[in-house]
């Protein structure tokens, strides 16, 4: 069963991805390790670009009247600097992630927060006006004058960080265990980061968001319902190595699918341009996994002695695998932000195909020597439910308050003094820089290009 399983065959789990200091827990030493070409996931994942910003000076000359003040506005323009860098930093790791993110957020919260344990308005929150272009819309940005509106922007690219960092790290060649569950991990913590946004920052938002953009429901949603199903493709791949039970392979396959299927219906109305790449690939997704859970739901019928059902059940796992190649092409061929892969030529797509045709051409060859069942004309209904396995957001919580914020700190910003810096709002044409995220170069065997 592990040979026809993508992820595993990738070096998801060191149990099938060998090298020659590190062996199998199933495999003796003098057996032939994985070949390179099978522990790479490569590009599987399709990941929208990084949001990009202006620079932030946090000069509030006049305004800062004490040195503690000078003190934490220098600081907020080099940890905001440094955390910007991180994103794009091939090296970045989720510890540093954490400290940098910290860092930043701990003094951030001071625009934000009250710090006289009063319900009154922070009189720094509109202090700095803030442009961000969105993941979807190309580099025209977005401006508020609000704290909040860059606490939530770049909360943002930090969730998009931890999928682009899972990404990276499934690609890698002999990917340790204590890596795979980083992968599965962050997935989960992007998801939980994206939650606390929708639930908890953006309400808080003086202008709303804007339709189609970024900070709307939509677009947040499609984010959270991408990372929990990302996340669940490594759990498969985890009960398929340790040789669970068909059943729970199909009910999370089957789970799984369906989340790809709610992320496709929630982008179903946003501006084509901006989203058909997006939903191909939810489509395509979708369409593998529905191959996957008939593939096993078949499996399962056979070994209960319904053959008839279990053969009708693999002839519906070719129809999907064979929608999942066309989206493939599809996906490749439509035009959009984001990464653009071939999965189609990968070996864990091909080797989907081989388990299908292998496992119908057994349960035919069954049927005629044993069962002599009447195939069914309809196929049968997938009412799987997987008790195990399923992938929950992780709670976010913000950092605590800096020690470098009082009250009394605070009450030496003078809002009466100086002008304020970048007070007027920036033209909503204006451009900002895109990121200039690392140019991961492709494989020769995995097929996948990164735009």
């Amino acid at each position: 069963m592990r040979s026809y399983w993508p992820e595993a065959a990738f070096g998801l789990f060191p149990e099938v991805s060998c090298c020659c200091c590190q062996t199998s827990r199933r495999t003796s030493p003098s057996q032939t390790p994985v070949s390179r070409a099978q522990s790479r996931m490569a590009h599987w994942f399709h990941r929208n670009p990084l949001k990009a910003t202006a620079p932030v000076s946090f000069n509030f000359y006049g305004v800062a009247g004490s040195p503690a003040a000078n003190k934490i506005c220098n600081n907020l323009r080099t940890d905001r600097a440094r955390l910007l860098e991180m994103f794009t930093d091939v090296t970045c790791n989720p510890d540093m992630m954490k400290n940098a993110t910290d860092a930043y957020f701990s003094l951030l919260q001071g625009f934000i927060s009250s710090l006289d344990g009063t319900t009154q308005e922070n009189k720094m929150r509109f202090i700095q006006n803030f442009k961000w272009t969105d993941t979807l819309q190309g580099n025209v940005p977005s401006a508020q004058q609000d704290a909040i509106f860059e606490l939530i922007s770049m909360s943002y690219n930090v969730a998009i960080w931890y999928t682009k960092f899972a990404s990276r790290m499934a690609g890698k060649e002999n990917v340790t265990e204590a890596e795979a569950k980083d992968v599965h991990r962050s997935l989960k913590m992007a998801a939980g980061i994206f939650k606390h946004l929708k639930e908890d920052q953006i309400p808080r938002l003086i202008t709303p968001a804007e339709k189609g953009r970024d900070l709307e429901a939509r677009v947040i949603d499609a984010y959270i319902i991408q990372c929990q199903a990302e996340a669940q493709e490594v759990t498969i791949a985890r009960a398929i190595e340790l040789k669970h039970n068909a059943t729970l392979v199909a009910a999370l396959s089957y789970e799984t699918a369906n989340f790809y299927q709610r992320a496709n219906q929630t982008l179903h109305t946003l501006e084509p341009e901006c989203s058909n790449k997006w939903k191909k690939y939810f489509q395509l997704k979708m369409h593998f996994y529905m191959a996957y859970a008939y593939c096993y739901h078949g499996q399962t019928l056979l070994a209960s002695d319904k053959c008839g059902e279990a053969i009708r059940s693999l002839q519906e796992a070719e129809k999907s695998y064979q929608r999942a190649e066309e989206l493939c092409k599809e996906y490749r061929q439509t035009k959009g932000p984001g990464s653009t892969a071939r999965p189609s030529e990968q070996l864990f797509f091909l080797k989907l195909g081989a388990l299908v045709k292998n496992t119908l051409e057994k349960c035919q060859r069954e049927n005629g020597f044993i069962y002599f069942h009447k195939v069914p004309e309809e196929a049968p209904q997938l009412e799987l439910k997987a008790s195990y396995g399923l992938a929950e957001p992780l709670a976010f919580e913000l950092p605590p308050l800096s020690e470098q914020w009082s009250p009394e700190v605070l009450n030496t910003f003078d809002l009466t003094k100086g002008a304020k810096n970048d007070k007027a709002k920036a033209k909503p044409e204006e451009e900002v820089k895109p990121m200039k995220e690392p140019d991961l170069k492709p494989q020769k065997d995995t097929g996948c290009v990164v735009s």
